[in-house]
C-alpha cells in the first residue's frame, strides 16, 4: 500500500459520479482534492453538499475544467461524463495534457472499436508523452460480460465457446439509464433513435472484441442486433408510467463467429419489468465452467466501486491507453 494517499479529482457529478465520489470518501488510500461539473447549479457548491454526505468537505465544485486541471495538483481523475468516444475525447485529452491518470466510465473507452481507432491511437500516444495511464471500465462493460468470463477461462485447457447473459430489471436503475434504453417511447421513435445512435446500451461490441482479443479466438464475423422490449402490461417506475405496447427497454445481442460457428455470444436484456434478473456465464470447454449470479450485479453501485477500486493499479501502471486485460484484476481495498 502507498505511504501517501492518492489525490483524486471527480470529473462529472451525475448519478455515477456522485456514487463514485461518495465511495472514494470512504477509502483510506484516497484523498479527493477537487470536483468539476459544467451542468448549471453545481458551480461554487461544496462537494459535501452535492454528495449529500451531511458535512462540508471544503471542496468547491468548479464549472471550469481547464482551470481546475491546470492549477490543481492530483494523481488521478475519476471521469464519469459520457459514453461515446467522440464526445468525451476533448475532455480526456485535456486531463491527459494536465498530467493526470484517468479512470473513466466511458463504455467506448473500454476497448477501441474500428471507428474509434484513430482517436484511441492519438490518446495512447499523448498519454505516453505525458507519462499517464488511461483506463475505461465499469460493471458492463468492464466486468460482467467481458473481464469475468475471461477470468473464468483461466481454469480451461480448451475453450470452444463463451456465452454470457445479463438480465436487468431497469425499473431498479437510475433515470438516465431508463431514458437511454427508450422507456416510454413508441416503437417508431425507438427505431429512429437507435439508427441515430442517440440511445441504447453502449459497449456490447467492445466487450466482445475485448474477449476475442485477449483469448485469441480469431473471429471472422461479428453481428450485433438491438430489438425493443415491449411492455406486455402496464408498469410503473419512479420515472415512467408505461402502458401495454410501450417500449420498456432493449434486447441487445452481439455474436462473434469463427468459420460460421458462434464462438462468443453476449445477450443483454435490459428493460423495465424484466423477470428473473441475473448474470450468467457459460463456457463450453475443458473443463466446462458456468456461473449464475442471482439478481445480477447492481450496475450503479458496482460501477462506482470498480472505478474507485481500479485507481491504485492505474496509478502504478505504465503510461498509455490500457484496458482491463492489461491490469491486475481490481479488488476491494479498505
Amino acid at each position: 500500500m502507498r505511504e501517501s494517499r492518492i489525490r483524486v479529482i471527480q470529473y462529472g457529478l451525475g448519478p455515477i459520479g456522485i456514487e463514485a465520489a461518495k465511495y472514494a470518501l470512504k477509502k483510506s488510500f484516497i484523498e479527493i482534492v477537487g470536483a468539476v461539473d459544467v451542468a448549471p447549479g453545481f458551480a461554487g457548491k461544496d462537494l459535501g453538499e452535492v454528495l449529500g454526505v451531511g458535512r462540508t468537505l471544503d471542496i468547491p465544485v468548479s464549472d471550469n475544467p481547464s482551470k481546475l486541471l491546470a492549477h490543481l495538483p492530483a494523481d488521478a481523475v475519476i471521469h464519469a461524463a459520457g459514453s461515446r468516444m467522440k464526445t468525451i475525447f476533448p475532455q480526456i485529452m485535456e486531463i491527459v495534457e494536465s498530467g493526470k491518470n484517468i479512470i473513466s466510465s466511458s463504455e467506448e473507452l473500454l476497448f477501441p472499436s474500428k471507428e474509434n481507432r484513430t482517436l484511441a491511437d492519438r490518446l495512447h500516444q499523448k498519454a505516453i508523452e505525458r507519462g499517464v495511464t488511461v483506463l475505461g471500465t465499469g460493471v458492463n462493460p468492464g466486468f460482467v460480460m467481458d473481464a469475468l468470463p475471461l477470468f473464468m477461462t483461466g481454469v480451461c485447457q480448451e475453450v470452444k465457446s463463451i456465452h454470457v447473459v445479463r438480465v436487468v430489471d431497469a425499473a431498479t436503475r437510475r433515470y438516465p439509464l431508463q431514458k437511454k434504453i427508450g422507456a416510454g417511447m413508441s416503437p417508431e421513435v425507438f427505431r429512429a433513435k437507435m439508427e441515430e445512435k442517440a440511445m441504447g446500451h453502449v459497449g456490447l461490441s467492445e466487450s466482445l472484441f475485448l474477449i476475442a482479443s485477449q483469448a485469441g479466438l480469431g473471429l471472422d464475423e461479428v453481428t450485433e442486433t438491438v430489438e425493443p422490449a415491449v411492455a406486455e402490461k402496464p408498469v410503473k417506475t419512479k420515472y415512467f408510467d408505461l402502458k401495454a405496447g410501450d417500449i420498456a427497454g432493449i434486447k441487445n445481442t452481439a455474436i462473434g463467429y469463427r468459420k460460421g460457428v458462434p464462438v462468443i455470444t453476449l445477450d443483454l436484456r435490459m428493460y423495465i419489468g424484466a423477470e428473473d434478473p441475473h448474470d450468467a456465464v457459460s463456457i463450453e470447454g475443458t473443463p466446462p465452467v458456468s456461473l449464475r449470479i442471482e439478481g445480477g450485479i447492481a450496475g450503479d453501485t458496482a460501477t462506482a466501486a470498480i472505478l474507485v477500486n481500479s485507481i491504485p493499479a492505474v496509478v502504478a501502471a505504465p503510461p498509455g491507453l490500457v484496458t482491463v486485460k492489461d491490469l491486475p484484476f481490481p479488488c476491494f481495498l479498505v
